[in-house]
């Protein structure tokens, strides 16, 4: 059983993996790089040291980019600003301009107002920040070594000091902060998302605690203790950003938004995905077929982590990687992933483009490969979480010699500091919307992880064979060698036979077998599936909030999608990105890996497919979660960087032009008490032709009519008439925008 020494020994092994990490391209900045780079560096730093909550460390990056953007651009006379003399999604900052530095001057004052400005706003973001006292004397002596004074607070830029004017930026994206949606003002707390499901306690067999198995279930620990070593008060973590999708985003469209209505509450939902496969409890077919393929799948694969397995795979780019496409439907999932052996049908590349010859074969146990793979991407090398991870990646190539710094790869070789600040506006532009868009699926669709589906259904029985033991509609899916009965006999059947009939997995064996993280690995066995356990440690076992979409396969693709256009080119350069991990250093709850290797990946977009199979074998999410997260990433990171672009060619005036409303409708009265139901917004238009459509729940249009708005604050009406009691849709939509919402017909 894991011991308090063994979470010793994890936070040990955590602390040697950031000197790992550090050795193997990931430093912390030093005196070569730019002013960007060195206080990028010690934002991830300081979210290392930070509670691992990707969806606020996405906003951290996105608005320290924006500082150092903002800084940056000000004086350059090709570019145009994001916030400063802007108005931004309502909020509006004030800039009367400046004289412009001579020549030779300008790089000494975009440094001092980026620094300026940087600080300010990372002192106040890390304050109260479990690691504060680290963090901030870091703030304070990186700022000290550049020569400047913090003393120095004034915000009077008017004179053209360039110190001022960073103390005035700050204040300003602190106040922006303060009223974007995020309630950072109340540490981020949740307004009004609650579970609906009673907690799973882990340590105990099975889960009969679950009332709603299609439904978000909070797990209540011994001790809960954060990717990044953080211990949380309270075992039973909350769900985290549930309504992050009302943030205010970056790139993100009303044209993207439906907003959903639950329990009085809007739901923000971009790039809607529609619904994961639900199962019915009553009966077998459609979709309930799928959420039991999905989540055995996971069990299936958790089969693949064990040392003693002599299956070895070549893991290099010679037969890893090129997807060209992904499946669009649930049903299309089954053919994409390799169900038992594991892995997707990925061909691999003949030849690397940059060399011209082929890619060396790396063979490797597959059991070392996908444990690596797991641990790896689990919340970034060092725990600055997943954003944070792909901004060390960025980093990695911008160290790389072979990096040719032409923006989308042809022009002019721009100077290190403005690739170092456009690129991270980029991606943390992307990073910023990643997180608004699968958070706000998260918190809508509020979809159960595989921890509670699989010991759910195990607990049900088997749903293969109305003539076997054990049968139940919801019961999970046999599969000979990975899911069966335990038979009289067996030696999981209990010394009274207590556990004959139950459901058993051919898993990995978990934390229990796990005295000394240093010198053991569980491995693979058969289980008992009311005991099975996601490749993860006891403190934390999975993330707390909802499976669907999957964050990791958002954020890197968005962020592959941002590498590859800003650099110009899909591959890392040389053709190869790649990490070492080291034999029996680099796991941190097991020993291994059992020997050495290296993570390795041709293409940006081959790194973002080798994540999101990670949390397949992490135990985290089924392949539902997982595509839908790809499709989506595609589509934030091309917005964002085209909408990056945008600004880096002066092409943007105010976002508030761009972007529509989050304002909330009234539709009302819900239930409907006569014949219509009215809706009401001070946001629409004058002249703004509106659709109102009633669908059923099952798709089925009921009613369509169109509106012209003639006036300001203009009642809308849907005609309802002859509608049977139920529960019904209205759709809300214009050119350029569309909401959503349920309402009753009692």
């Amino acid at each position: 059983m894991y011991s308090e020494f063994s979470t010793f020994k994890y936070l040990m092994a955590r602390i040697l993996l950031f000197f790992f990490a550090v050795l193997f391209g990931t430093s912390i900045a030093n005196a070569e790089e730019t002013i960007a780079r060195k206080w990028n560096e010690a934002l991830l730093q300081a979210i290392r040291e930070d509670f691992a909550r990707p969806t606020v460390h996405a906003r951290n990056l996105f608005h320290v980019s924006i500082a150092l953007y903002d800084s940056w651009a000000i004086y350059d006379t090709t570019t145009s600003t994001y916030l400063l003399g802007k108005t931004v999604n309502g909020y509006i900052c004030p800039f009367n301009g400046i004289d412009l530095p001579p020549l030779s001057q300008k790089q000494n004052y975009q440094e001092e107002t980026m620094s300026y400005t940087a600080f300010r706003l990372l002192t106040h973001r890390f304050s109260n920040s479990p690691g504060s006292s680290t963090s901030i004397p870091r703030f304070n002596a990186l700022f000290r070594s550049l020569g400047y004074d913090e003393s120095y607070t004034s915000t009077d830029y008017q004179n053209g000091n360039p110190a001022a004017l960073g103390n005035y930026l700050a204040q300003h994206i602190i106040d922006f902060g303060l009223q974007d949606g995020s309630n950072e003002q109340n540490d981020y707390a949740n307004r009004f998302y609650a579970p609906i499901n009673n907690p799973l306690v882990a340590t105990t067999e099975g889960n009969n605690t679950l009332d709603f198995p299609n439904r978000w279930q909070p797990l209540a620990l011994d001790s809960f203790v954060d990717q990044s070593g953080n211990p949380i008060l309270g075992s039973t973590p909350e769900f985290l950003s549930p309504e992050w999708g009302s943030v205010s985003p970056f790139a993100l469209r009303d044209s993207n938004l439906i907003v959903y209505l639950r329990n009085d509450n809007d739901y923000f939902v971009y790039h809607d995905p529609g619904v994961p496969p639900y199962l019915d409890t009553n009966s077998t077919g459609g979709m309930s077929e799928e959420y039991k393929w999905n989540f055995s799948l996971v069990s299936k694969w958790s089969s693949h982590l064990d040392p003693a397995d002599t299956t070895m795979w070549d893991i290099s780019p010679a037969s890893i990687g090129n997807i060209q496409n992904y499946p669009t439907t649930i049903a299309g999932l089954r053919s994409f992933y390799k169900e038992k052996s594991g892995g997707d049908y990925g061909t691999g590349w003949s030849v690397n483009p940059v060399t011209n010859n082929p890619y060396q074969p790396q063979l490797v146990p597959r059991a070392d490969y996908t444990r690596v793979l797991a641990e790896f991407w689990a919340d970034g090398p060092d725990s600055e979480t997943p954003p944070g991870h792909w901004f060390t990646l960025l980093n990695y190539v911008n160290n790389d010699t072979l990096l040719v710094k032409k923006f989308k790869g042809f022009g002019p070789i721009l100077p290190d500091l403005e690739w170092d600040v456009k690129s991270y506006f980029s991606l943390a532009g992307a990073m910023h919307d990643a997180a608004i868009t699968a958070w706000g699926c998260k918190g809508w669709y509020d979809y159960i992880r595989p921890i509670s589906a699989i010991r759910f259904m195990a607990e049900k029985g088997q749903s293969s064979d109305p003539n076997l033991p054990s049968y139940h509609p919801a019961g999970i899916l046999l599969d000979s060698g990975f899911i069966e009965l335990v038979l009289p006999g067996d030696s999981l059947a209990g010394s009274n036979n207590e556990h004959v009939n139950k459901i058993k997995l051919k898993a990995w064996k978990g934390p229990d077998y796990i005295d000394d993280p240093i010198t053991d690995s569980a491995g693979v066995g058969w289980i008992l599936a009311g005991n099975w356990w996601p490749y993860q440690r006891p403190t934390f076992i999975t993330p707390p909030f909802a499976g669907y979409v999957s964050g990791h396969s958002t954020y890197s693709r968005a962020a592959a999608e941002i590498l590859s256009l800003f650099t110009g080119d899909p591959f890392f350069p040389g053709g190869m990105g790649e990490f070492y991990a080291p034999k029996n250093s680099f796991l941190v709850f097991e020993k291994g890996p059992s020997r050495d290797l290296t993570l390795q990946w041709a293409t940006y977009r081959d790194a973002s497919d080798q994540c999101s199979l990670s949390r397949i074998w992490g135990g985290i999410h089924p392949p539902a979660d997982d595509v839908p997260g790809r499709l989506m990433g595609i589509k934030i990171g091309v917005d964002a960087f085209n909408e990056s672009e945008a600004y880096f060619n002066n092409q943007r005036t105010s976002i508030d032009e761009q972007q529509a409303f989050n304002s909330r409708f009234e539709v009302y009265p819900n239930p409907i008490l006569g014949n219509k139901v009215f809706i009401r917004s001070d946001k629409l238009l004058i002249g703004e032709q509106v659709n109102l459509q009633l669908f059923s729940l099952l798709g089925k249009q009921i009613s369509n009519e169109v509106v012209k708005v003639i006036e300001n604050n203009q009642e809308l009406s849907l005609t309802t008439n002859d509608l049977e009691p139920g529960v019904y849709v209205i759709a809300i939509s214009s050119e350029n925008w569309k909401r959503t919402y349920k309402v009753v017909k009692n």
